[in-house]
């Protein structure tokens, strides 16, 4: 697994400076872990996005240090999926939410739950 600095120009995935305020938060009362991406089968649509908070990721990830604190591991097999995607932390009303910003979605759910991709 190779370890490359945080480039918003050619990361696979990019961050946003509020989601990583967001990641720092939820790691603060777990210390040790790091951010992981992946997809998985689900939805009336096809794919869902998978966030888990891990002490490392697999060995095959991609493996971006956004920070001197904060670490994201990209599930390889997700690639082609999640290649330009990124990752926000939106507020709507009074609830604040991770929202995916992905140009390989061509359709989604009604509930924004899932997602097809070409």
């Amino acid at each position: 697994m190779s370890v490359e600095s945080f480039n918003p120009g050619s990361q696979v995935v990019t961050v946003t400076p509020a989601a990583l305020e967001h990641f720092r938060r939820q790691l603060v009362s777990q210390p040790g872990r790091s951010v992981r991406l992946s997809v998985k089968k689900s939805g009336c649509t096809g794919f869902m996005y998978v966030i888990d908070m891990v002490e490392t990721g697999a060995e095959t990830d991609l493996h971006y240090q956004l920070d001197d604190e904060i670490e994201l591991f990209v599930d390889s097999e997700s690639l082609s999926i999640l290649s330009g995607t990124q990752i926000d932390l939106v507020k709507e009303g009074i609830n604040k939410q991770i929202r995916f910003v992905n140009p390989n979605v061509i359709d989604q759910c009604g509930c924004g739950e899932s997602f097809s991709v070409n």
